[in-house]
């Protein structure tokens, strides 16, 4: 009989329990990357050899690392195992954090922080989820993962303050490292371990292919966007507890009464301009738009003064507007990809993500050293019109959805054809059937697509 289109069902519960853990995993990890954003500034200080330029490295140094192993580990793990990857790389990941805590010098801790980046296993948590879910499932999965890498981020801006004032900054470290090797528990514990794993062109990179991801403008264009993003919000928080402790006169440990309100009413403001941009089909005037509420709010810092309540304010601007974009990006990415080159456009966006949170750090902390806090934030501010004048030179991003079909052993020639026939149902823009693969990688306008033509070119089953 007929396999049936799997578009809007369910996961299952092995599937569902897969994603879950992972973005478990995901979340633990980047709690410890975050969770001295918010109070490193104001304890360096009292590291020997700090200085501004040095306490920016130290925010940032996992950036780098970061960059430069994520690929190579997303690679390492297609031969030598998924989970003996994530676990090495969580174990890196303790080590660094465990050098950060044992440290009281500025040069130990950028140690740390360089060792905790390199345990760089996004992309291989990646491959992971999409060894254990099926094709039509895997969008569903990644945004899993991604929902909780933006809890992990506020988790982390308040959690960061309070824990700073209970245990201290050393503290946080150890902690750290305790939720590195809670996160391997869930691993063996949790984590299903999948049958068969092998290489999947929507999550992993090949390299191979960089040259025409590289090629691509508009791509270029989201990679310069997210690098700008990550780089804007290190280098602001370099400065950011520094102002809120110096200026406001407000103790660390009560850092969190800002950040709390902040993060609550910014993720809520932020949903009806997703809803208009994704529904009405209004993507590029908001996301161009909002670069520039990001912009306004750092040259809006720039120009606060003392006043707690305009800075908390204008942190609520600056959080509408850093959510808004870093929800819409990997999405834009999506739509703007080859099909097939999914995964390397997101293995270089990511890539470009981690090198803007070192730029930012290093770049935050020199500004400030060399000039002041004020010239950060309009360093910030610049950065971000930058990106806007950037952006707005984008094509408008097509409205689509990812869709992947396993059609099991092909042929070239019938791979070639079934290409064809994907291209001529309604609703289908783009189609790719890779015959090394077995999968179709559709682009589908989900209101146009005819469901029951495609149907009708699924492989027999049974």
């Amino acid at each position: 009989m007929k396999q049936a289109l799997e578009i809007d069902t369910p996961m299952t519960r092995a599937e569902m329990r897969a994603s879950l853990s992972l973005a478990g995993i995901y979340m633990l990890r980047m709690l410890g990357l975050f969770m001295i954003l918010p109070v490193f500034s104001i304890y360096a200080r009292h590291l020997e050899g700090a200085t501004p330029a040095l306490t920016g490295l130290a925010i940032s140094a996992y950036g780098l690392t970061q960059a430069l192993l994520g690929i190579p580990f997303g690679l390492w793990s297609d031969r030598a195992g998924r989970k003996k990857v994530i676990a090495i790389g969580l174990l890196i990941f303790a080590a660094g954090s465990v050098i950060a805590a044992l440290s009281d010098s500025i040069y130990g801790v950028i140690l740390g922080r360089s060792v905790q980046g390199a345990g760089a296993v996004a992309a291989v948590v990646m491959a992971l989820a999409a060894d254990l879910t099926r094709e039509e499932h895997r969008t569903k999965a990644m945004a899993l993962i991604g929902i909780s890498i933006g809890i992990s981020f506020a988790v982390s801006m308040v959690a960061g303050p309070v824990l700073e004032g209970l245990i201290g900054v050393k503290g946080i470290f150890w902690i750290i490292c305790g939720l590195a090797l809670a996160g391997i528990a869930v691993l063996y514990w949790i984590v299903p371990t999948p049958v068969v794993s092998r290489f999947h062109r929507d999550t992993q990179a090949q390299p191979a292919q960089f040259g025409k991801v590289l090629g691509n403008a508009e791509l270029l264009r989201l990679d310069f966007g997210i690098f700008a993003l990550h780089a804007i919000l290190t280098a602001t928080f370099v400065v950011v507890p520094l102002v809120l402790r110096d200026t406001v006169q407000l103790e660390t440990a009560s850092h969190w009464k800002v950040y709390l309100p902040v993060f609550l009413f910014s993720m809520f403001s932020m949903v009806p301009f997703v809803i208009l941009a994704e529904t009405k089909r209004k993507m590029k005037p908001v996301f161009v738009s909002f670069i520039g509420v990001v912009a306004l709010a750092d040259a809006g810092l720039l120009f606060s003064g003392g006043n707690v309540y305009a800075i908390g304010f204008l942190l609520y601007v600056f959080f509408t507007g850093f959510n808004l974009l870093e929800a819409t990006l990997p999405s834009m990415i999506s739509k703007v990809a080859p099909p097939e080159l999914k995964g390397t456009a997101m293995g270089v966006y990511s890539t470009a993500q981690f090198l803007g949170a070192f730029v930012g750090g290093v770049s935050g902390g020199a500004i400030y050293g060399a000039f002041g806090i004020p010239y950060v934030f309009g360093f910030c501010a610049l950065m971000a019109l930058a990106w806007a004048l950037a952006a707005l030179n984008m094509a408008p991003p097509r409205h689509l959805s990812s869709l992947l079909i396993n059609f099991g052993n092909l042929s070239v020639e019938e791979a070639v054809r079934l290409s064809a026939k994907l291209r001529n149902v309604p609703g289908v823009v783009e189609a790719v059937v890779l015959a090394d693969d077995g999968v179709a990688y559709l682009k589908v306008e989900k209101e146009k697509l005819d469901k029951q033509a495609l149907e009708g070119l699924l492989p027999e089953i049974g």
